[in-house]
């Protein structure tokens, strides 16, 4: 498994998420009876998150760092890592532990889920 090309998949996402065309590209990522399990509390399916990112502002720069990939089996593998995204000077910064679940169908990885835990900050 290339740990390298899920790790890449991860990153074009963010980029995606940075230059407004998430929903193109989770659109087209996402398999049919994916799910993203949202650090505010919502469940969306497909359909849900490709409407709720075509209204959504784009990140201005984000950061993935102690990324790690664990391998289920030959043709699924599991993406943790932490992400930090900003979205602009005043609005608050995005911290949170990430796993992205990748399936890999028809020669093509795909996502199957994602889930978001919130990383409280430090002065709270």
């Amino acid at each position: 498994m290339d740990s390298a090309e899920i790790l890449r998949l991860e990153h074009a996402g963010w980029a995606s998420l940075c230059q407004g065309t998430g929903a193109d590209f989770y659109g087209r990522l996402m398999t049919a009876d994916a799910v993203m399990v949202l650090s505010h509390g919502f469940v969306l399916d497909r359909d849900a998150v490709i409407a709720s990112l075509d209204d959504a502002p784009p990140w201005r720069n984000y950061e993935i760092s102690e990324d790690r990939l664990i391998e289920v089996g030959d043709d699924t593998a599991i993406l943790v890592y932490t992400g930090r995204a900003s979205r602009g000077e005043g609005a608050p910064a995005f911290h949170a532990l990430m796993s992205s679940v990748y399936t890999r169908r028809d020669g093509q990885w795909r996502l199957t889920l994602y889930q978001q835990t919130s990383v409280p900050d430090a002065d709270h």
